[in-house]
C-alpha cells in the first residue's frame, strides 16, 4: 500500500497550492483519507479529513474557510485545496488513511492505518 503526497513547493503569503495523493496497492474506498502536517519543532497536527465514499468531510479550526478536502473513491485519491495561504501554514504534509470515521475527534488523532511520504509545502514574502 503506497500513499505519496506531492505538488507542495513554495507559495506566496495569501496564495493557493493543491496539495494531491493518489493511493495504491488497494482500495481506499470505505476509508477514511485525511491530511497532516508538521511544522519545524512543532507535533503533527491534524489538517482535514474525507469519507472516501462522500458525504462527509472535516476540518481544523485553523484551515476551515481556506482549505478544501477532496476524495476521488474510483480513482483512490485525495486532494487538499488550499487558499489564502498564511505563514503558519509551512509545513510538510502527509496523507493518510484510516477504516474508521472519528467525528469531532479528528484533532486528537495521531495514529492512522496508513501514511504516506510528505510534502514540503512554504509560505513567505
Amino acid at each position: 500500500v503506497q500513499l505519496q503526497a506531492s505538488w507542495g513547493g513554495l507559495v506566496q503569503i495569501g496564495g493557493s497550492l493543491r496539495l494531491s495523493c493518489p493511493a495504491s496497492g488497494r482500495s481506499f474506498n470505505n476509508y477514511a483519507m485525511a491530511w497532516f502536517r508538521q511544522a519545524p519543532g512543532k507535533e503533527r497536527e491534524f489538517v482535514a479529513a474525507v469519507w472516501a465514499s462522500g458525504g462527509k468531510t472535516f476540518y481544523a479550526d485553523s484551515v476551515k474557510g481556506r482549505f478544501t478536502i477532496s476524495g476521488d473513491s474510483a480513482k483512490d485519491t485525495v486532494d487538499l485545496q488550499m487558499n489564502s495561504l498564511k505563514p503558519e501554514d509551512t509545513a510538510v504534509y502527509y496523507c493518510a488513511a484510516d477504516r474508521a470515521w472519528y467525528s469531532s475527534s479528528w484533532p486528537m488523532i495521531s495514529n492512522m492505518d496508513y501514511w504516506g511520504k510528505g510534502t514540503q509545502v512554504t509560505v513567505s514574502s
